[in-house]
């Protein structure tokens, strides 16, 4: 079943503040939550709330494999009865890749009902053919595909003008999105520095030239999340969320936390908007 918004407690009386947020199916403003493991019940409590403000499901750090090959299926087709996309994290593409499997991973990662994939070489290195070889098979067997560019290793760290040459290419390729490498932590990778604040500088060189709306920004920390919406609006693609920061974030996309409604309040000249008397 696909999934809408239903109407929300207070619709009738506030007006969400942040405007413009678009809503389900939608291109951009995309939240890509991690998931590493939750039970089936967990996974249905989260879609029963955040369905309507999650758009891609990514089981990631191989977990999927350890999963029972019947669970797995009900558990990717639970997932995308709500109107959600569901892929398997890039390692264990690379993991195929390395051992000469990759044809026969994508087609079991088919079978299984997975609607996305993700093809990264965020640990192993991946020549620039074989990277749109993964794209365009993935491609032909009915897939998303959402490629990866950075290093998980910081000591492997790519420059803005390399990423963006990797971008470029995967997207010319036929690559849906391209998320820009961050890990869980989000520190000391990407565009965060070992604190996990955002280098404004690499952030700007990035996405210089590039189309905002094909990238999509691992973000996991509140901070993160609340500094790309200032630069890029509600509409900006984040990953790598918690899954019990999906609604929190969404709250903060619309104004509704006081982290975007303060931006907003000072925006009267700079100065906190007064409130008068009681109506």
């Amino acid at each position: 079943m696909a999934v809408t918004r239903s109407a929300g407690a207070w619709d009738d009386v506030l007006i969400r503040p942040l405007k413009g947020r678009v809503a389900k199916p939608r291109k951009v403003g995309l939240t890509m939550v991690l998931d590493k493991g939750l039970g089936f019940a967990e996974t249905r409590d989260l879609l029963e709330m955040a369905a309507p403000y999650l758009d891609i499901y990514k089981l990631t750090f191989g977990t999927p494999a350890f999963y029972p090959g019947q669970r797995l299926r009900e558990k990717i087709a639970l997932i995308r009865s709500y109107g959600v996309d569901v892929c398997p994290g890039g390692t264990l593409l690379e993991i195929a890749l390395l051992q000469g499997v990759a044809e026969p991973f994508l087609e079991r990662t088919a079978e299984l009902g997975f609607s996305c994939v993700e093809v990264s070489d965020g640990t192993i290195s991946m020549a620039p053919a074989l990277r749109t070889w993964c794209i365009r098979k993935a491609q032909a067997l009915g897939f998303k595909v959402i490629t990866e560019v950075g290093k998980k290793d910081p000591a492997q760290r790519m420059s803005p003008e390399s990423m963006k040459e990797v971008a470029r290419r995967d997207l010319a390729g036929g690559a849906w999105k391209v998320i820009v490498e961050a890990r869980e932590s989000g520190k000391g990778v990407g565009i965060y520095d070992v604190s996990g604040s955002v280098k404004t500088g690499e952030l700007e060189s990035l996405v210089e030239g590039m189309n905002e709306e094909d990238l999509i920004w691992e973000a996991p920390l509140k901070d993160q999340q609340v500094a790309l919406i200032r630069r890029f609006g509600p509409n900006v693609n984040l990953g790598n969320v918690p899954p019990q920061d999906v609604i929190a974030l969404e709250a903060l996309r619309a104004g509704m936390r006081a982290d975007t409604l303060r931006d907003l309040v000072l925006a009267n000249g700079g100065k906190l908007i007064a409130v008068g008397d009681a109506p």
